[in-house]
């Protein structure tokens, strides 16, 4: 099952727009995206294949650290980690858009 998971750690410091960039382009081969510029928190959104949540986001965790450490981002301790699955996703869109949330 595919997961989309979110990430975030948090540094001591304000992160740069091209420390983020770097971030973007060492994710994007996970089909990630990358957050935090101009903030003390660097995070990604990652797609991974894992049976189920726990797995997904150590999978996503580790990729995410990966990623950090070839953008040369600092190490920094993670302080949100959420998982959803493409079921999950399809099912909230399709309540959303028939109005029962």
């Amino acid at each position: 099952m595919r997961w989309s998971v979110g990430i975030e750690a948090e540094g001591d410091r304000v992160f740069t727009r091209e420390e983020v960039v770097e971030l973007a382009d060492a994710v994007a081969v996970h089909s990630g995206v990358a957050s935090g510029i101009g903030t003390n928190r660097y995070g990604a959104r990652l797609l991974v294949v894992a049976d189920g949540r726990d797995d997904a986001v150590s999978k996503a965790t580790e990729l995410f650290q990966a990623a950090a450490k070839a953008a040369g981002l600092p190490a920094a301790p993670i302080v949100a980690a959420e998982a959803i699955s493409e079921a999950e996703a399809e099912e909230a869109a399709a309540e959303e858009a028939s109005g029962l949330r």
